[in-house]
């Protein structure tokens, strides 16, 4: 039973979604409502993430939102390092701080601020020995930066085969989007 999941993925950017009124966003957190729920259904006890725009911040976002149906829910929001997002604009910071104060549990793997890519690398070493799966929007068919997180957790997939990872990649956000609007019009009637 999987009970702590690593939820990642692409940054806004990469996925062309600037604003919160993206019809892109709807589907994408009505795919993470979806496959988070088949979790909570089974045991899931923790979301674990980072604040990256994008993926992690709309995951805590849903993940909030799923409190009210399952309360025993938990979030934690782990930094790679100190002072992350300190180089954001002050829109930016201003979610950050949003999603930071919406965990449940809140801290960073290096108390140092940035200083070489081997704190990434930690931070992947991390949310992998603190979970028991993980969830992806990620294609790799169109890699971005969750192409190292997908890398890293196919190897420890390999070594540890217990551990679960899945992936949302376009196909199955285009299945989402066609039943969503399926769900939509149906409401409207």
């Amino acid at each position: 039973m999987l009970r702590r999941l690593w939820l990642t993925g692409y940054r806004g950017y990469e996925l062309n979604v600037y604003q919160d009124d993206d019809p892109k966003l709807k589907v994408i957190k009505y795919s993470l409502k979806n496959a988070l729920r088949v979790y909570l259904e089974d045991g899931l006890e923790w979301v674990i993430t980072g604040a990256q725009l994008g993926v992690e911040q709309w995951g805590v976002e849903v993940a909030t939102e799923l409190k009210a149906d399952f309360p025993e829910l938990k979030v934690a929001v782990m930094l790679p390092f100190d002072q992350f997002g300190q180089q954001w604009n002050e829109k930016n910071q201003g979610k950050l701080t949003q999603i930071l104060a919406q965990a449940d549990f809140t801290s960073k793997v290096s108390n140092h601020p940035y200083q070489n890519p081997s704190q990434l690398k930690n931070y992947q070493t991390f949310m992998g020995e603190h979970t028991d799966g993980a969830l992806l929007i990620y294609d790799p068919e169109s890699p971005g930066k969750p192409k190292y997180d997908y890398e890293f957790l196919q190897q420890k997939t390999e070594r540890d085969p217990k551990y679960q990872l899945q992936l949302i990649d376009f196909y199955e956000l285009q299945d989402d989007a066609e039943n969503l609007n399926e769900q939509l019009k149906n409401e409207e009637e």
